[in-house]
């Protein structure tokens, strides 16, 4: 099938050269064409050019984008979108003084979901996270990762991942499981966590590998969390059986999350609130993406990461979501976009590729994804009639998606 979307006033984030990914200066780099056609072909971009270059030709279907600007779609590299319940209440103890640590203490925070969550049948799950996708989508979102994290025990984690198998049989969007059962450490095992971690290795790996059900492996490597060690232990296990390592690290201290995340060949390591110098130069010349999560910091008042310091040091940097009930109840990418501009100082240009090509990369498919190019899945959203590409980062309280399409299909 032959679908032309024509007489588009501009197309944003155009990419000749099929780059993996975007460092340092080159993140300000962000190609446009005004007055222009695209076509698809099935599933996959066939062309793009100037309407004054579009030959006569026959198309099974043709849209008019007069006015408007077609941008490829958000990539959200990390979420934790499956999960059973608000938290609400913790966000009125948080504004009262409690901090998130305090919270977890005493049995809120993530095992306050692991409980609800261990309640929910996998329909209800599954019904739920569908419904977020679809709200995601519909702000531009084209491919998120999810990471279980909400069952900390055998059981609940399968069924997490067994709901993010479905929705990747079943949602439009492209999809990305991680196994995160290294998100907190139930109450049963606190002061003993090493006999948690023996449970996560040797009985949870083993069962996730043996169905498929993980694309990643995680840790939550953070003060009071999981040690250096804990880490380690489990990337070693996930490895073995063919999982490749993402790290939650540096959002409460530096804790050797990143250096760690850089020996074992992680694709991200993702939060880093609290960066030094050595955890910039540990990431130069590496493969490993640091993704900065803005509504974790906007939510939780954390520190901001260094963004501006490590693209000028050389580095990439994505942005993502951290779509979760606790500490970011948000998945508007757009809002992600707004953020990155206004409280880390990138530049519209930087922002983009930061929400797009570098998510894209941090999520292993930045070959087919992040950027409008040749034989990449048609997977763009375009906008409501604006004036620049500026206007999508500068008002940040609007939907300013008009219509998306994935795959090649207008949804």
């Amino acid at each position: 099938m032959l679908t032309l979307i024509k007489n588009i006033k501009q197309i944003v984030g155009i990419d000749r050269t099929n780059r993996m990914r975007l460092q340092g200066k080159e993140m300000a780099q962000l190609e446009t064409l005004d007055d222009a056609y695209l076509i698809i072909e099935d599933e996959k971009i066939k062309a793009f050019g100037p309407m004054s270059d579009l030959a006569d030709s026959k198309f099974d279907l043709e849209y008019d984008a007069s006015g408007r600007l077609l941008f490829p779609s958000f990539c959200d590299s990390h979420t934790h979108l499956v999960y059973a319940n608000s938290r609400e209440h913790e966000f009125v103890d948080k504004i009262r003084g409690l901090s998130y640590e305090e919270i977890a203490k005493r049995g809120g925070g993530i095992l306050n979901s692991a409980k609800a969550t261990a309640a929910a049948s996998e329909d209800e799950l599954y019904d739920m996270a569908l419904q977020r996708l679809d709200e995601a989508m519909r702000l531009g979102t084209g491919a998120i990762e999810i990471k279980s994290g909400y069952g900390l025990s055998t059981e609940s984690e399968l069924k997490l991942l067994r709901v993010i198998r479905r929705l990747k049989e079943h949602s439009p969007l492209t999809i990305k499981s991680n196994f995160l059962g290294a998100h907190g450490i139930p109450m049963e095992y606190r002061g003993h966590q090493e006999d948690y971690v023996d449970l996560v290795i040797n009985e949870m790996i083993p069962k996730v590998a043996s169905e498929g059900l993980a694309d990643f492996i995680d840790v939550f490597c953070d003060q009071g969390f999981f040690t250096v060690h804990d880490t380690e232990r489990i990337l070693e296990a996930g490895i073995k059986h063919g999982m490749r390592p993402k790290i939650h690290a540096n959002e409460m201290a530096v804790s050797g999350g990143v250096q760690v995340g850089v020996k074992y060949g992680a694709i991200s390591v993702d939060h880093l609130e609290q960066m030094g110098d050595a955890e910039i130069e540990c990431l130069k010349g590496s493969e490993t993406m640091p993704t900065i999560l803005p509504g974790c910091a906007f939510f939780l008042n954390l520190p901001l990461s260094p963004a501006r310091k490590m693209i000028d040091s050389g580095l990439s940097v994505a942005m993502a979501s951290d779509y979760n009930p606790g500490t970011a109840p948000s998945f508007n990418m757009q809002l992600v976009l707004s953020m990155a501009c206004i409280r880390y100082r990138l530049t519209p240009e930087e922002a983009f590729n930061a929400t797009t090509l570098n998510t894209a990369y941090a999520m292993g498919v930045s070959d087919i994804l992040g950027s409008i190019a040749v034989g990449k899945l048609a997977n763009f959203y375009i906008s409501k009639p604006i004036s620049t590409y500026e206007y999508m980062p500068y008002s940040f309280g609007e939907n300013k998606v008009e219509s998306v399409f994935l795959k090649g299909r207008k949804l």
